[in-house]
């Protein structure tokens, strides 16, 4: 399978069922596709909502994650020095 393939195959399930990286590169797909303009209002409307969805998707998993690093470093993030 290629991953032009693989990519389709992710397009067509549910969005609770994919992982962050592939929500997130669906989104970004889906943001080049707008940008180009080369779809009808209906097509653009449906990717549109999908995106939307998409952006929700990655936040819930991003907030989960951070409850779960929270969590493990004892209820407060741990600042990483910046040199």
């Amino acid at each position: 399978m290629n991953n032009n393939e693989q990519v389709n195959e992710q397009d067509n399930l549910p969005i609770e069922q994919l992982a962050y990286e592939d929500a997130f590169n669906q989104l970004e797909g889906i943001v080049e596709s707008l940008e180009a303009g080369d779809h009808s209002l209906e097509k653009a409307l449906s990717l549109f909502e999908r995106g939307q969805s998409l952006a929700r998707h990655c936040a819930i998993l991003l907030d989960q994650a951070e409850i779960k690093v929270k969590q493990l470093s004892g209820e407060s993030l741990i600042d990483f020095p910046t040199d």
